[in-house]
């Protein structure tokens, strides 16, 4: 057995993205199964993808990942094998599942590609993976899954995104802004975001004041920052977190900031909402303004990032082996959980199962 016992298998769970341009409708429908939004809305969504040829960054930044992370396991000596599964489209979590029981799998640790608490960014994961369990079970297959706990203020992701800050802000006149960015969502799931509410954006800014303070002791100045959001997606009668990073940028250049360093870290690889929104819509507002610019990578396959990603690993095994590991952490929130409480991040539009969480149950086979 290796040091992560219990588990015998590793789940990189992601959101998935399509490969070639008739994949993007049908991923699309998947994206927004049950909420009644037809193709002629996704159709200027459909747009961002084929302005790369139809097919998402996240597969290929997901495929680095999972060889990063290969080789850190095996520099540990760990063995375990560490599969991919995607909620939206293939490889598909439940037939990754399926595959990983016939080859032995029993417990399963999963971590997540997403770093913070929301229903869009935690619970919909744990649904999706609940919803694979019960297929599974109903075929008389039975797995436990486990999950890492959010590691948005884990030392390996704060201080990639600290390195990648300070790389952009020393392209950039000296007064340079900090722009955090993140993918916005209803104020309604801010709000049922974590056990105690607004969780994402608590643990959003919680973080940006870290790496805002770490970046500017490199830069030797005090950097000033703002947490703004990208994609939003809703009706325009519902209300989403706001601003949006287009509209702070015009307002950065009309104070007379002398630039902006974008960092979008509410993604933890270059997805469609990096590459389109931020590189090419931010990037094109910017121009148009005269305001300088810089975005910041995103942790992707930084060294620091990955062994950050197999230290929770490991400390998610000794937790299921009873003992008390170390649980390091940055900024004043404390470690988040891996068994997410009841009512964790609900559901606003309906009720379904989640994984990993405190009344979860396997279903039996």
């Amino acid at each position: 057995m290796t040091s992560l016992a219990p588990y015998d298998t590793l789940l990189l769970l992601s959101f998935g993205g399509p490969e070639k341009p008739e994949d993007v409708m049908p991923f699309l429908r998947n994206v927004t199964r049950g909420r009644g939004i037809p193709d002629e809305r996704l159709e200027a969504v459909a747009e961002h993808y084929r302005h790369f040829g139809g097919r998402s960054p996240i597969n290929d930044q997901n495929r680095a990942l999972i060889e990063a992370l290969t080789a850190e396991l095996a520099r540990r000596g760990d063995d375990l094998p560490l599969l991919w599964g995607n909620r939206n489209w293939d490889p598909f979590v439940t037939d990754t599942l399926r595959e990983a029981h016939a080859n032995g799998a029993r417990r399963v640790l999963a971590v997540l590609t997403s770093a913070y608490s929301s229903y869009s960014s935690c619970r919909q994961y744990r649904e999706d993976l609940a919803g694979a369990l019960t297929t599974l079970a109903a075929e008389g297959i039975e797995l436990e899954v486990d999950k890492v706990r959010h590691y948005y203020n884990h030392p390996g992701f704060a201080d990639a995104n600290v390195a990648a800050a300070v790389q952009a802000l020393q392209t950039l006149p000296g007064g340079a802004h900090l722009v955090f960015v993140t993918h916005s969502v209803p104020d309604a799931m801010d709000e049922t975001s974590g056990p105690d509410g607004h969780a994402y954006t608590q643990q959003h800014r919680d973080l940006a004041a870290v790496i805002a303070e770490a970046a500017g002791r490199e830069v030797g100045r005090a950097v000033p920052w703002s947490l703004v959001y990208c994609s939003r997606s809703g009706p325009p009668n519902q209300p989403w977190l706001e601003p949006d990073v287009n509209d702070h940028l015009r307002a950065l250049h009309a104070a007379g900031v002398p630039g902006a360093a974008v960092a979008p870290i509410g993604f933890i690889s270059d997805h469609m909402e990096v590459v389109y929104d931020l590189d090419t819509e931010a990037k094109e507002t910017a121009d148009e303004i005269g305001l300088p610019f810089a975005r910041a990578a995103t942790v992707g396959t930084h060294p620091l990032f990955v062994a950050g990603l197999v230290d929770l690993m490991h400390e998610r095994a000794a937790t299921a082996r009873d003992e008390a590991p170390e649980q390091p952490h940055v900024g004043s929130r404390g470690p988040s959980h891996s068994v997410c409480p009841v009512g964790c991040c609900r559901n606003l539009r309906a009720e379904r199962p989640a994984a990993c969480g405190a009344d979860w149950s396997p279903p039996a086979p």
